[in-house]
């Protein structure tokens, strides 16, 4: 569809926040920064430290890792966009790519004494025979998981400057992860390990400890999760950290999403329009579901966004022939009114994500899940951050020595011309 350019003025408004946003005796040794006294209760809910979930692969596979020169690359244009904290997913032995963006910012820093960022560190966390031939146990744990909780512990303390969360699994309680999900008891035996360690001394005190999962899996949705061992959890955890994916709901709970019969006669511009800010409503509710369900366990207990995110290619549910959210104007909506939502509110989103990863879903290149970031794999800005472009924030920056320019070549009625109303037919 193509719309009129002057309808557009509005958006002039709305384009990102980014531009404007900055900003006891242990008995492991613990090197002390004498240059940065931010810990994650300074850093997460302020506004000045936006966050964003990075992945530096550029491959189709993860086997062939980023270089440091390549991530201090990335590091540089996350820095002058304002991100100030990123979040990793894993540590495993084989991919050192958390350990890496580890040195790589440590380098940065001692590059320029102007360069801050910080990390949320995850460790990976499975139930027994996830991802091979055998059917999962999902009330056994993996024994690969400790493995993973004393290598984010042994990077947490090298760089305690720099690691300022630890999250015990990704998505890792939510039933639809059939492929490795574990029930909470495992998370809680992990974090509770970690608190411990903080106690003794072994982690640093101010260090903060969560678990990054889907809202149902923190009491926001189906009742059946809200049990005794995920009580246990809200009030061990230093904050929780939940997901919420309009996108993906668009496809699977498509109620909110579809034109509703009142608007028909609107503009195809308000259409969107009105579906975005429909879309914002619904990440609302699922932080104020959760929110009622872990204040009913833990009135302190903070709640920020591990994940939020808006694709901007797909070639299957969210496409053309699917529910038709997918493009770079919606992303840049969604983008926008989140941000202003959630620093308003004084909640850390990280947003996912930064780049493109096509590793995602390799067999597939116009799969979804390949498209979430801001920044194409040949280093093309997208819609969202356009703005930055044109202020020059990126000048003297490269990606994989393409220096940064505008998708569409900045063309506005071109980039409109792929955008799609919600489809209204669509029955899933």
């Amino acid at each position: 569809m193509k719309l009129n350019i002057k309808i557009l003025v509005s958006i002039s408004g709305l384009i990102m926040l980014l531009g404007c946003s900055s900003n006891k005796k242990n008995k492991s040794p613990i090197t002390k920064d004498t240059t940065q006294e931010m810990t994650a209760a300074k850093i997460l809910g302020n506004p000045n430290y936006l966050a964003i979930s990075y992945g530096g692969y550029r491959k189709k596979t993860r086997e062939i890792q980023p270089t440091i020169p390549e991530l201090k690359e990335d590091l540089k244009l996350l820095h002058a966009m304002g991100i100030r904290i990123l979040r990793t997913y894993n540590v495993q032995p084989n991919l050192p790519h958390a350990s890496n963006i580890l040195k790589a910012i440590s380098q940065l820093k001692k590059e320029d004494a102007n360069f801050k960022m910080y990390v949320m560190l995850g460790a990976w966390i499975d139930c027994l025979n996830a991802w091979t031939d055998k059917a999962p146990n999902h009330d056994v744990e993996s024994d690969q998981n400790e493995g993973e909780i004393k290598r984010a512990v042994a990077l947490a303390n090298k760089y305690p400057n720099i690691v300022k969360v630890i999250a015990v699994g990704n998505e890792a309680m939510v039933r639809w992860a059939t492929s490795y999900y574990v029930q909470p008891n495992v998370i809680l035996k992990w974090v509770n390990h970690l608190q411990d360690l903080k106690k003794k001394g072994d982690l640093p005190e101010d260090l903060w400890i969560t678990s990054s999962d889907d809202f149902s899996s923190w009491g926001g949705g189906d009742e059946s999760y809200r049990v005794k061992d995920l009580e246990d959890l809200i009030k061990a955890v230093d904050y929780v950290s939940m997901h919420t994916y309009a996108y993906h709901n668009s496809h699977y709970n498509p109620g909110f999403w579809k034109v509703p019969d009142n608007e028909h006669q609107l503009s195809d511009k308000e259409k969107i329009d009105n579906s975005m800010l429909r879309a914002l409503e619904f990440a609302k509710k699922q932080y104020k579901d959760v929110s009622e369900y872990v204040k009913s366990i833990d009135s302190s207990k903070p709640i920020h966004i591990g994940e939020t995110g808006w694709a901007t290619i797909s070639g299957g549910f969210y496409g053309v022939n699917g529910s038709r959210a997918t493009d770079e104007y919606k992303q840049g909506l969604y983008y926008n009114i989140l941000r202003e939502w959630t620093n308003n509110e004084r909640i850390s989103c990280f947003y996912f994500e930064a780049f493109d990863e096509q590793w995602k879903d390799a067999l597939n290149e116009n799969g979804s899940e390949n498209h979430f970031g801001f920044f194409t794999l040949k280093g093309e800005a997208k819609f969202p951050i356009w703005n930055l472009v044109d202020k020059g924030i990126f000048d003297g920056f490269s990606r994989n020595g393409n220096p940064i320019t505008k998708t569409f070549n900045g063309n506005i009625e071109v980039l409109m011309e792929e955008v799609l109303v919600p489809n209204t037919i669509y029955n899933r």
